[in-house]
């Protein structure tokens, strides 16, 4: 039996030494025979009916695989958790980059100016970019109500703290859309056969992610659709259901034209087009005792979903539950929905929802120790979750944990006290 320490000690790579002597070959350094290269053309606007397409001159269209809707062979969606994402725009329009064509060149740098030829007309609609328009309902772009999710976490009786309060104290917090900013783009080759099915190699987290949307795609059974993950540069949740887009869009491109097919985003359009952290908001309204302990509150968690669905669902579960952050809270209603917007669906980031409403938990506890007349530090400490005790969703823990301490750690090792000085010092004015 090993019984070595694991905790603490740093596991070398497998890949790390490729990576550092620049072996590794990632998917943009994979060349295939009589290979073409694919792009995507991308709607202007951020909602409207497409009304005419028009290919323009001075660009020999001929040499072109070209691809849209209509050329999908099984359902236009991207499948996921919703299937409400279509792979290719056909006639509406909910977010500026929405794909629409998709094209293929022998030559890469051919596409940009075949891009620019394209140009398309479109039926404007009203559009709406905020959380605050889409609950107003003011233009109805989701379903009945342009909600994606509600989750409602409810534990003992809110209703019973207010009376009790020492403090009433309520709070707003609000984080913004966040890239991942990866060192390598989002980047897929696709290769069809009639007798073998799809093949696709690229950058991602989730190859059953991608398996599961090229069947639905392609029409295709499972053991005819092949996803390999190259070496990945980087992803933090950007690369997790992203991915399926582009290789779909490769897919199609491989199957229109009988060629390999490689699609590589540039860093504007990997940008522009894919996936973010949710934008969110938080209202705390919270009673608390003079001791400065919490006796219960309400918090209403918010993300922007965006266009469609994607992962927000899930984002948003796991932005409800830890809403609470590590403190005990006797009474708690959480009510937590996921909103759509115009803007380009957003989807998984490090944390999936938990950075949220974390932050808005910890500045909302800086905002109790104001009120009570407390250090952060200490109204942190008496709120501490103990073993014992029940979290938001009720869950008793019953393992020992040692929060202080481990608070304690966090400030020797951030040098906090020290800090806090300096920044007062250095931040007069």
């Amino acid at each position: 039996m090993n019984n070595n320490p694991i905790v603490g000690v740093s596991v070398p790579r497998k890949e790390g030494r490729d990576k550092v002597t620049g072996q590794a070959q990632y998917v943009d350094d994979m060349v295939l025979p009589n290979m073409l290269y694919g792009a995507t053309v991308r709607s202007e606007i951020p909602r409207g009916r497409i009304k005419q397409i028009t290919f323009g001159p001075g660009i020999a269209w001929d040499e072109f695989v070209i691809v849209s809707a209509k050329d999908i062979p099984g359902k236009n969606c991207v499948a996921l958790i919703a299937d409400d994402q279509p792979c290719l725009a056909e006639q509406y329009i909910n977010h500026p980059e929405e794909p629409i064509l998709l094209l293929a060149h022998s030559d890469r740098h051919a596409l940009p100016k075949a891009i620019n030829a394209i140009s398309i007309e479109y039926d404007v609609l009203p559009a709406i970019f905020t959380m605050e328009e889409s609950e107003r309902c003011s233009e109805i772009i989701w379903g009945s109500d342009n909600t994606f999710k509600m989750y409602v976490i409810e534990k003992g009786d809110v209703e019973s703290v207010w009376a009790k309060a020492d403090y009433i104290v309520e709070g707003e917090y609000r984080t913004g859309a966040q890239e991942q900013l990866y060192i390598e783009n989002n980047g897929m080759i696709a290769v069809f056969d009639p007798g073998n099915g799809i093949t696709v190699w690229g950058s991602l987290q989730c190859p059953y992610y991608v398996h599961k949307a090229l069947m639905n795609l392609c029409n295709l059974p499972a053991e005819k659709v092949r996803v390999v993950q190259v070496e990945t540069g980087g992803a933090f949740g950007g690369k997790e259901d992203y991915p399926s887009v582009i290789a779909g869009h490769a897919a199609l491109l491989a199957i229109k034209s009988g060629r390999p097919v490689k699609i590589i985003y540039d860093r504007m359009e990997d940008m522009a087009a894919t996936t973010k952290r949710h934008p969110s908001r938080t209202r705390h309204r919270t009673a608390v005792a003079k001791d400065g302990k919490i006796l219960g509150g309400t918090i209403d968690f918010t993300i922007d979903g965006g266009a469609y669905t994607t992962l927000s669902p899930v984002v948003l579960s796991r932005g409800a539950i830890h809403a609470g952050g590590p403190y005990y809270w006797p009474n708690v209603r959480i009510r937590a929905k996921a909103v759509a917007t115009n803007v380009p669906p957003h989807g998984a980031f490090r944390g999936f929802g938990a950075p949220q409403s974390l932050f808005a938990m910890e500045r909302h506890m800086d905002r109790i120790a104001q009120a009570v007349g407390l250090s952060p530090i200490e109204v942190r400490r008496r709120n501490f979750l103990r073993p014992g005790q029940t979290t938001t969703t009720d869950q008793e823990v019953r393992e020992p944990i040692d929060l202080g301490k481990l608070l304690d750690r966090a400030l020797e090792l951030s040098d906090y006290h020290c800090q806090k000085e300096r920044f007062a010092i250095e931040n007069q004015s």
